[in-house]
């Protein structure tokens, strides 16, 4: 793996651990605000901003940004298989089969799939984020203060803690949900308060504002931009149909919070037992608001159970088996199914299928949860 440099800022081999946390951390610690993308872009060899990742962030991974970078690298490429493997573990569980045969089926499974190829490729955070969502989910009711530790290491990004949260406090899980978030803007404070003091509150707020900015004018992360591979309601609409109205990201961060809130929490109320309530929170967390392909990881454990009951059941429950199979898309779109899709539909059915597929899972879910609350 070459060193970052100004002539290799391409680089996709851990641009995320390079552009999200060695670099953002290394200007933290040098007493700079890595939120302020001029700074970071003048300062350190990085392609992409610093996005608005909770300042814990830059407390909790110092240890990966203390030695050299390939030591960091590597060192975090192996935290984040030994991550995998725990979230397989936590899959198994789930799944109720045997401890060792299931953790080994379903790690080599996950990490051979394209979504956990990237987190090692890419040097994502996802799958400790995986761990805290499901983590909440799962110990909401047996293990409430581990649930809100959970939580908070979901809160590591806004966008994955906010409407889990939400949905959370919908399931009557709200000690959970205030915790955990309670935990995650405690821990954040303490790196919050040098960057506030440097600049002050107003400075502060100003960085802020021109992170929102430059995040919403890039290529990748743009709701309007045919390239991004956002999975998320509104850029997948208008990826499909070109259309985008006034508001379209808080709309359906809205109207998917609001409908799968109802759905989840009459679910809990029947007792559902097909485990289909903590797979509509996963996949309401990932259609809600801005999200990449990889983010379907903190599925994996309702998936797996939501798998099994529907193979034992699927003559009776057809629309959680369409939701399931949905949600394999992501995993399963390796290279050369990439290469037959760009040769048929060019590069924006290539970066929209996973998109699709996503949210395909979440209306399949609605109806299947409206159609389990009828019977």
């Amino acid at each position: 793996m070459p060193l970052p440099g100004p002539g290799n800022l391409a680089e996709e081999r851990m641009q995320d651990f390079r552009d999200a946390l060695y670099f953002p951390i290394r200007e933290f610690l040098a007493g700079g605000n890595p939120y302020d993308p001029a700074v970071m872009f003048a300062h350190w060899p990085v392609r992409q901003n610093f996005n608005l990742y909770q300042p814990y962030h830059l407390l909790l991974h110092m240890p990966f940004a203390l030695p050299g970078y390939r030591v960091g690298a590597v060192a975090f490429a192996l935290a984040s298989l030994v991550l995998l493997v725990v979230l397989a573990v936590m899959a198994a569980g789930r799944v109720r089969a045997p401890w060792v045969l299931g953790t080994v089926v379903v790690a080599a499974l996950l990490v051979t799939s394209q979504v956990g190829k990237a987190q090692l490729y890419v040097g994502q955070v996802n799958p400790l984020l995986a761990i805290g969502a499901a983590g909440a989910l799962s110990a909401r009711t047996s293990h409430p203060r581990w649930a809100a530790l959970a939580l908070a290491l979901a809160w590591l990004k806004p966008q994955f803690g906010l409407p889990l949260a939400v949905l959370l406090c919908a399931r009557g899980s709200w000690r959970v949900a205030l915790g955990g978030t309670g935990i995650a803007a405690g821990a954040s404070l303490v790196a919050l308060v040098p960057l506030v003091a440097r600049d002050g509150i107003g400075g502060f707020l100003e960085v802020i504002s021109r992170n929102l900015e430059h995040a919403s004018q890039t290529a990748y992360g743009a709701v309007d931009s045919m390239t991004a591979q956002r999975v998320d309601v509104a850029a997948v609409v208008f990826r499909v149909t070109g259309w985008l109205p006034p508001a379209a990201e808080v709309l359906a961060l809205v109207a998917v919070l609001a409908i799968s809130a109802v759905l989840v929490r009459r679910l809990d109320r029947v007792q559902d037992d097909t485990g289909a309530a903590d797979l509509l929170t996963c996949v309401a967390v990932v259609v809600a608001v801005v999200h990449q392909p990889g983010d379907v990881l903190i599925a994996v454990p309702a998936m797996a159970a939501a798998a099994v009951v529907w193979w034992r059941r699927r003559r009776e429950l057809r629309w959680l088996g369409v939701a399931v199979v949905a949600l394999v898309v992501p995993f399963a779109h390796l290279h050369f199914v990439d290469t037959v899709i760009r040769e048929l539909g060019g590069v924006r059915a290539s970066v929209t299928v996973d998109g699709v597929a996503v949210v395909l899972a979440w209306v399949a879910l609605v109806v299947f949860a409206r159609s389990r609350l009828r019977a």
